[in-house]
């Protein structure tokens, strides 16, 4: 969520076409993805199943503004427009030019903005100087400390960044999870909401619905390029080169097959845009037909999400979610529900920018230690102590399950049933996964 989270706690969490050639299905619909989830938890990232061709993976930007996105009243703020985007390309059935492509679209969470060192170095002193004042009850200390961690604070969260500070990449956190969707014929855009991020203090009741506005925002702005038009058009480029590459998609984009997928705050935001009473809110032409939310917060709202197949993952360790939108929604889900929890798993790890071991600024692991080395306290309800899972195993499962889930509802495979319903076990990674599979009513 973030070492300054504004956003009041509530609700158990803190805060196109649609034809196919024949080649795609071939290599699509009829791959075994029990190959792929075996590479997948060995290698860390899938592979295509057999047969389905090996496309490489190409990652292209776009950016249109730090302040080109206005969510609209109530929420108060602006936003960026800028993704990273993966895709397959290349020869084979799963290339970008051989038939439509389902899209998936991802949304980071709440996360500083700015990758400003000196401000982290500067905050941390004063975290521990801080700490030092308390214990000696220095009022006068305590004061100046904490007007220093305000100061570096708002360093920290500015939006747009000063000069010379690169923004916070949160969007590229998710880099290992867009690569393997890549490699198995999807187009994966990974928005930054750090424009949101820096204005959502105070503003519970509406960041999500600002939330969701964004992923409808670039769910659109993807339609139009399909259609080969839209301020996108001449915007996606290759960032090493600087040539433009979005006329590639053209006409190659299903939008009758999306999927969404969101972590922590984005996490709500995506349950927000697919919720049973926001379908109405999506572009015209655009079908959501899976959600994945990773370690989700609560929505101001507690919509139903019950008509969009949805896949919860979250961990024992993690403080800042609970996994109860399975609970809230599976008396009455029309679609299948599948909740997934990692024992040991926490927060930051799911986001690569956000773990410590990224090195990057405000990166931490945010599990609470437990009274024995490497073990951290579960936020289950239980208060048991659980050996944490270390960050590129959290990864491999995320990969695996997620993977297995969009090739489910997005392409048609259902060669991994039996792990997304818990009979079967993702091979190569501990066996620290309970699956809850709902039926749909």
């Amino acid at each position: 969520m973030g070492p300054r989270m504004a956003v009041k706690r509530h609700g158990g969490g803190a805060f196109g076409g649609r034809v196919r050639t024949a080649a795609l299905v071939t290599g699509v619909a009829m791959a075994g993805l029990a190959a792929t989830a075996s590479a997948l938890a060995s290698g860390g990232e899938s592979r295509p199943a057999p047969g389905a061709g090996a496309p490489s993976v190409k990652r292209v930007t776009y950016d249109l503004g730090d302040l080109a996105f206005t969510p609209g009243a109530p929420y108060q703020g602006k936003s960026e427009i800028a993704a990273v985007v993966h895709y397959p390309d290349g020869p084979g059935a799963q290339g970008l030019a051989r038939g439509r492509h389902p899209l998936i679209v991802m949304q980071h969470g709440q996360w500083a903005t700015c990758a400003d060192r000196g401000a982290q170095n500067a905050l941390t002193k004063a975290q521990k100087a801080l700490a030092l004042a308390e214990k000696a009850g220095d009022r006068t200390e305590e004061a100046r400390q904490l007007k220093i961690i305000e100061k570096m604070s708002d360093r920290l969260w500015a939006w747009p960044c000063k000069a010379g500070v690169s923004p916070l990449p949160s969007s590229s956190g998710y880099d290992y999870l867009a690569r393997s969707l890549a490699r198995q014929g999807f187009v994966v855009v990974s928005m930054g909401a750090n424009g949101i991020n820096a204005t959502s203090g105070g503003q519970a009741d509406s960041v999500y619905q600002a939330r969701a506005a964004l992923i409808n925002k670039h769910l659109d702005l993807w339609r139009q390029l399909d259609a080969g038009k839209g301020p996108l058009k001449g915007k996606v480029k290759d960032p090493r080169t600087g040539r433009a590459v979005g006329a590639a998609f053209a006409g190659h984009l299903d939008m009758a097959r999306v999927g969404t997928l969101g972590h922590s705050m984005g996490g709500g935001g995506v349950m927000q845009q697919v919720s049973d009473l926001r379908h109405g809110d999506w572009p015209a032409g655009v079908r959501i037909k899976a959600a994945v939310g990773l370690a989700p917060t609560a929505t101001w709202e507690n919509e139903p999400v019950t008509k969009v197949p949805l896949a919860v993952l979250w961990g024992t360790c993690d403080q800042v979610n609970t996994g109860e939108y399975v609970k809230w929604n599976r008396k009455k889900n029309k679609a299948p529900l599948h909740g997934i929890t990692l024992t040991g798993g926490n927060h930051n790890y799911f986001n690569t920018q956000w773990s410590p071991g990224s090195g990057q600024v405000a990166g931490a692991d945010d599990a609470i230690p437990g009274k024995q080395r490497g073990r951290f306290v579960s936020q289950d309800g239980r208060n048991q102590q659980h050996r944490g899972i270390d960050e590129a195993t959290q990864r491999r499962i995320t990969t695996g399950y997620t993977v297995a889930f969009f090739r489910r509802h997005l392409l048609g495979d259902n060669s991994a049933d039996a792990l997304l319903t818990g009979r079967k076990k993702l091979p190569g990674v501990p066996d620290v996964v309970k699956v809850e599979y709902v039926k749909p009513h």
